[in-house]
């Protein structure tokens, strides 16, 4: 009964308590019927939250009765982490379709796509409801040698990476002579821990047993030292130790000397040599 009924019927004489107190009763019955629907609705929604928590804390069964449902079917998948490996490829390597469940055992297509000979590793992640996600680590160039179809592009572990430098953008890497082991390991390492030095490494090759060449070109907004310099290092070279090079070069700089070659092979020394 509404609040203007209620109070019209609260104007009649005390004779008329009883009739008045009556519908009183009735709105309070009325006003707690719908709450117990409410109540069952939140009731029923917390069983089924604590159903689905069950669910996935059985992934031995639960992928196979999910994946059966339309609901979960792959629509979209997403690529991260490829530069160099191109995405067709990849998604021909995974096999997915829309007839594909995102509930399917992960691990197995992360190992169809580390298949790749530019993929170091592979992840795939599950999104619901539709989406799976490709996270690779690829196999990183570091190094250019010459070939008989004009130059291959190597990993870190000297094998021959399927690159074309000639179609692909961005790959600016040093060239080796050849796939020199230690040559690859010095390089790897600057690329890791001394970016701008290793952008600047034009070449590298090995002389005798005992020493690598590198040629280094100028940093960029050199005004005085245009030309590139000689580097000279031993084989078992650290980044710690080519890092002497860069206070070297800012004081040369300063005093606006030019340089021809830098020399790193001697122990605690930093020998510049003049043109």
């Amino acid at each position: 009964m509404s609040a203007p009924a209620f109070a019209h019927d609260a104007m009649h004489d005390e004779h008329d308590d009883e009739r008045v107190e009556r519908p009183s009763r009735r709105r309070a019955r009325d006003d707690d019927a719908p709450r117990r629907p409410r109540w069952r609705a939140i009731f029923g929604l917390t069983v089924l939250v604590l159903f689905v928590a069950a669910l996935a804390s059985s992934p031995w069964w639960v992928p196979r009765a999910l994946s059966r449902l339309a609901y979960f079917r792959v629509r979209r998948v997403e690529i991260d982490g490829a530069r160099y490996a191109p995405p067709a490829e990849l998604l021909a390597r995974l096999k997915v379709d829309t007839t594909w469940s995102v509930w399917t055992d992960l691990d197995a297509l992360g190992r169809r796509v580390s298949r790749h000979p530019l993929v170091a590793s592979a992840r795939v992640e599950r999104h619901l409801p539709g989406t799976l996600r490709v996270v690779v680590s690829e196999r990183v160039p570091v190094a250019m040698t010459p070939s008989r179809d004009g130059l291959a592009v190597l990993g870190a572990d000297g094998r021959v990476l399927p690159i074309d430098p000639s179609r692909v953008g961005g790959v600016d890497v040093p060239v080796v002579a050849s796939p020199d082991a230690a040559a690859l390991r010095v390089l790897d390492a600057l690329r890791r821990e001394a970016p701008v030095l290793y952008a600047r490494v034009s070449e590298l090759r090995r002389v005798g047993r005992d020493e690598l060449r590198l040629t280094v070109m100028p940093e960029r907004g050199d005004t005085v030292g245009q030309a590139p310099f000689l580097l000279r290092v031993s084989p078992d070279v650290t980044p710690a130790r080519l890092a002497d090079l860069l206070p070297v070069e800012s004081d040369l700089a300063r005093r606006r000397v030019r340089v021809s070659e830098i020399d790193l092979r001697y122990r605690d020394q930093v020998i510049a040599r003049l043109p």
